[in-house]
């Protein structure tokens, strides 16, 4: 069994985009700048963009962080989303999730230029990804790829069980892993809440993507010998034997299922540090393309 460590990869990915990005400063180009959009105080939305913005600082590139408070209204949102769409220092930028209730996430989300949208939600470039097209792949999906291809993890035919059909991870995984090349050419399951006999599907599974947000879902007695484990879930679950009152875990029991597994991701150190990383790759891209337009 071989960890599939994203936390070592990302810094990897981030050391290669902080070279590429030197090199801009010695051309004389500009760096590329992501900006950030954070409506209201989420615990957890406020540690994620405060990573964002550090590894910014640590790859070179120029970092905005717009903090609105949670009574901004659709409209005022909406207004703060064009002026970024106008922005020409502004490469890329994302709109942190969840935002308040009274606020529609979809009429946001389509509201950002196609060619700005780094986290790849717009349904131009979710299109584009289906059509095999160069685009912004969303940035989870984009991690799990490169997680595969660094450590040369086989795809090309291998049964395929994505679990969850979210448009963020489990539907464009689904899309991504059967496109031609590599990493894909396999043939894939898309499960979900109303799939009957799950297990059925994920005993036969060469490849297991699974993003439930249902902690310790997949166990030992689902899985064949070999497989190869994606947990994109992450969950706290109490536990008072630790200091801090609950630990983190994903839909895999990792316990169980790694003495099975070929390759396998841990909660936490697997996927997510992977998705920081490949925002930033997205907005290198961003920066690319907007001086080749020039």
């Amino acid at each position: 069994m071989e960890i599939l460590d994203g936390k070592k990869i990302s810094e990897q990915i981030k050391d290669e985009i902080a070279l590429e990005v030197s090199a801009m400063k010695e051309r004389g180009e500009k760096v590329p700048h992501l900006a950030a959009v954070l409506v209201g105080n989420d615990g957890a939305s406020l540690t994620y963009v405060g990573s964002k913005v550090r590894s910014c600082e640590r790859i070179g590139f120029e970092s905005t962080l717009v903090k609105l408070p949670d009574t901004t209204t659709e409209e005022e949102l909406l207004l703060k989303i064009k002026e970024l769409n106008d922005d020409v220092a502004i490469d890329g930028f994302i709109v942190q999730l969840p935002l308040p209730k009274h606020i529609d996430e979809q009429k946001v989300l389509m509201a950002i230029d196609p060619d700005k949208d780094v986290d790849g939600f717009h349904p131009t470039n979710f299109g584009k990804m289906a059509l095999e097209l160069q685009t912004f792949i969303p940035a989870t999906p984009f991690g799990i790829l490169e997680l595969l291809k660094r450590y040369n993890v086989e795809t090309s035919g291998k049964n395929t069980v994505v679990i969850g059909r979210s448009h963020i991870v489990g539907r464009p995984m689904s899309i991504l892993m059967s496109r031609k090349g590599y990493p894909g050419d396999a043939t894939v399951t898309l499960t979900h809440s109303r799939t009957k006999d799950l297990a059925t599907f994920t005993k036969d599974a060469d490849i297991v993507i699974t993003a439930l947000g249902s902690p310790d879902f997949l166990k030992a007695d689902m899985v064949k010998d070999g497989v190869v484990i994606i947990d994109v879930g992450i969950t706290r679950v109490p536990d008072e034997t630790v200091a801090k009152g609950y630990r983190i875990t994903g839909d895999v029991d990792f316990a169980e299922v790694s003495p099975k597994a070929s390759f396998i991701t841990p909660v936490p150190g697997g996927v997510g540090p992977m998705t920081i990383a490949m925002l930033l790759k997205n907005t290198l891209l961003a920066r690319e393309r907007h001086n080749a337009k020039k």
